[in-house]
């Protein structure tokens, strides 16, 4: 791979120890300050609220900017929001109104962020190795989460959260100047765009005419969700009330994470023709996580589960990444993936809000059940699709002009393909809320 993606891969791995560390240092650092449980909900709210206000617009203005500029005016502004999240800790007890502006802060940077990073991404991978290239980015990306939070924990207890936070402004820092030193010089110039509305109209006829891309967005906007509500609520609950407490918690998602970094090397060697049909047997795999809390097995039973959850939730993630390389063309990528993010994650506020109410209306096994009968049947309704199952590696039309960083191969240099017939301050985690995942901030 090329140099560019060798600088994306490294500032990814970077900010993804940072930002899981940070995690964990935030949410002791607003309990320290005296707040509860309410506080730490309502402070990440805070910077979920502008995360899902300004992805479309993120993704209109990394497709008429340059992408690398707008990563790292983002990287920048999350820097700045986590270093002055981590003064105040470390020098008192800040109000929660204070923590929560900062987090706000964080999110409108990931907003911007997120798309221009998986269009950067996406660009700069040669057509016959990108499988693999997703692939190893995830190893990195995963690898340094678990370790990142794990680091993360044991600074926490010795030195306190205010530290572990200022680490992660540093590595907000460091990636901001990696990313700086991308070599853009090969990337052909864009045509000057109209209006901000119109290039928005424009991302959305470009997922509207998809039915594969829009379905499997539909289908994760709730399925991430439901995941959500188990991996934050329900999980933690069962831990607590029945497991033992926090440590076993721990220990199920520490083997989600193995379980993503082997999907992740499984599928640096494997291709599959039929992509999104392997995906979404992949992500039926996300029903495991609340299918095993619901029947009350055992810890160990528990950790075998979810690491066979972490291993779907990489097959499909890589999957999903090719697809979208493959069948996008370059100059809407970022857009593309705005609308992406934005399914991804806009439901998850409710979902979290709404599963303490709803396991009081029903019981805790009936909502976890729930959850893995929700996502069960929506993977299912979304291969049904003809688009979702027949779409194949390498049969659409190639996209036109893709962006070409030096280091990496341009759109003439690729297998031609035959045509078918048809960041922040509760830090911006390297994976999304839930299995969706791509790139870090």
């Amino acid at each position: 791979m090329g140099r560019t993606y060798r600088l994306l891969t490294a500032a990814a791995v970077i900010t993804s120890l940072g930002n899981s560390g940070a995690v964990v240092a935030a949410a002791f650092a607003v309990l320290h300050g005296g707040g509860d449980g309410t506080d730490v909900g309502l402070v990440a709210a805070a910077r979920t609220v502008p995360l899902i206000a300004f992805l479309l617009v993120g993704g209109a203005v990394a497709d008429r900017l340059p992408r690398h500029r707008v990563m790292v005016a983002a990287n920048c502004l999350n820097c700045a929001s986590q270093a002055a999240f981590a003064a105040l800790v470390l020098t008192g007890a800040p109000p929660v109104w204070q923590l929560a502006l900062l987090a706000a802060l964080g999110g409108t940077g990931q907003a911007f962020f997120a798309p221009a990073a998986e269009g950067m991404l996406l660009s700069c991978v040669p057509a016959a190795h990108a499988g693999r290239a997703f692939a190893f980015f995830r190893i990195g990306v995963n690898g340094a989460g678990i370790g990142g939070a794990a680091l993360g924990g044991a600074l926490c207890a010795a030195a306190g959260p205010g530290w572990v936070l200022a680490g992660d402004a540093a590595a907000f820092a460091l990636a901001a100047a990696l990313r700086a030193a991308l070599d853009t010089g090969a990337i052909p110039p864009r045509k000057r765009r109209s209006r901000l509305g119109h290039d928005l109209r424009e991302g959305w006829r470009e997922v509207a005419g998809r039915r594969w891309l829009w379905v499997v967005v539909a289908q994760f906007a709730v399925v991430n969700a439901a995941f959500a509500a188990t991996q934050s609520v329900y999980g933690p609950l069962v831990a607590r009330d029945r497991l033992g407490g926090a440590g076993a918690w721990g220990a199920a998602l520490a083997a989600f994470g193995a379980g993503t970094l082997l999907g992740a090397l499984v599928m640096t060697r494997w291709k599959p023709r039929r992509m999104l049909l392997t995906g979404g047997w992949g992500s039926l795999m996300c029903a495991l996580s609340p299918a095993a809390l619901a029947a009350g097995l055992p810890l160990p039973v528990l950790a075998a589960t979810m690491a066979g959850c972490g291993i779907g939730v990489e097959v499909f993630a890589v999957t999903w990444m090719t697809a979208l390389h493959q069948e996008i063309p370059a100059d809407k990528l970022s857009r593309v993936s705005s609308y992406d993010w934005l399914g991804s994650v806009g439901m998850v506020p409710v979902a979290t809000a709404l599963a303490g109410p709803v396991q009081e209306m029903t019981g805790r096994p009936a909502a976890l059940w729930g959850s893995a009968a929700l996502i069960a049947l929506l993977t299912l309704a979304a291969l049904s699709v003809p688009d979702v199952r027949r779409l194949t590696r390498g049969t659409a039309d190639a996209p036109q002009e893709r962006d070409a960083p030096r280091g990496c191969q341009t759109p003439q240099e690729r297998p031609a393909t035959a045509a078918s017939p048809a960041e922040g301050t509760f830090p911006v985690q390297g994976s999304r809320a839930a299995p969706r995942a791509t790139c870090s901030s």
